[in-house]
């Protein structure tokens, strides 16, 4: 019976979108980044990968045209290598790598690239393509499937009684690890620092100059958060309890894994980081998306 492991993973640092440090740099080359560095690290010859499979939830501008193909020429796979890109919005890498695990158990392939990618600075801007991006149809029979993820974190608030003191506390939490996670340099082996171009505002003048910067680390965490300055944060939303200081950044970055059949592995001696046991998907009413994972 076939088995589906993954031998190598490897990532970009997280860039804080619009002002970090990765706000001038092109998905594919994000991409292509952690493809290269993931394959390098499987030590295994570029021609050997099958398919990439990558995903990221806004696919246009710099994130369209099949950019998973894009990123794995960049990332110096050969143009034997075919690509496909996945969009199921905040799970597209992770349905991705599930999506390579399943060509090694059904399709007799042998190494696979699964990962993700997202620029939100190049794509969720002025120049996104809104155009007709709502459906009346759709809305008659469904009224909130395009309420923003914000509304929809504030009615899962309340209709599971979720407070905004248990939401800062669970903020706070997530900054005290991340920042003992960075000072313990528990992250350090995964992520591969990629050399940008950064894009800086002048305050007054409102003029962009730039700057070369190589970001070795994870952007946006505050160590020093605590409980009394999140609760002073006001609400995004009027009488609501998700602030900038509860919820996630935007950002940009990427990631990619190798996955290999695992008696190939055994075979070249390669110690799995873990093995793919299957993924389970489910739907919701559209105005609790958050609740889906649940």
């Amino acid at each position: 019976m076939r088995e589906a492991v993954i031998v190598s993973t490897a990532r970009t640092p997280i860039g804080k979108a619009y002002r970090g440090a990765f706000n001038n740099t092109e998905s594919p080359t994000l991409g292509g980044h952690a493809i290269q560095h993931a394959v390098a690290r499987a030590g295994i010859d570029p021609a050997e990968v099958d398919d990439v499979v990558m995903g990221c939830a806004m696919p246009q501008g710099t994130q369209g045209k099949n950019v998973a193909r894009q990123a794995a020429l960049a990332g110096g796979l050969p143009v034997t290598t075919a690509g496909i890109t996945v969009d199921r919005q905040c799970s597209s890498g992770m349905m991705a790598i599930g999506m390579a695990a399943k060509a090694i158990l059904s399709d007799g392939v042998d190494v696979m690239v699964g990962g993700g990618f997202e620029s939100i600075s190049l794509v969720q801007n002025e120049h996104m393509n809104m155009y007709r991006g709502e459906d009346p149809r759709v809305v008659a029979m469904h009224e909130h499937i395009y309420m923003p993820m914000i509304d929809t974190a504030e009615v899962v608030a309340q209709r599971y009684n979720i407070s905004r003191e248990a939401q800062d506390e669970y903020a706070m939490q997530s900054q005290q690890r991340t920042a003992a996670g960075q000072e313990a340099g528990r992250f350090a082996d995964e992520i591969v620092p990629l050399p940008s171009s950064k894009g800086v505002m002048d305050k007054e003048t409102k003029e962009i100059s730039f700057v070369d910067v190589a970001l070795d680390k994870d952007e946006g965490n505050r160590p020093t958060t605590n409980l009394e300055g999140l609760a002073g944060l006001r609400a995004v939303r009027e009488n609501g309890v998700v602030t900038a200081g509860n919820a996630s950044q935007l950002s940009d970055g990427a990631s990619a894994a190798v996955l290999m059949e695992a008696s190939l592995a055994s075979k070249r001696g390669i110690e799995p980081l873990g093995i793919y046991r299957g993924t389970a998907v489910a739907g919701c009413e559209p105005d609790e998306m958050g609740i889906g994972p649940i």
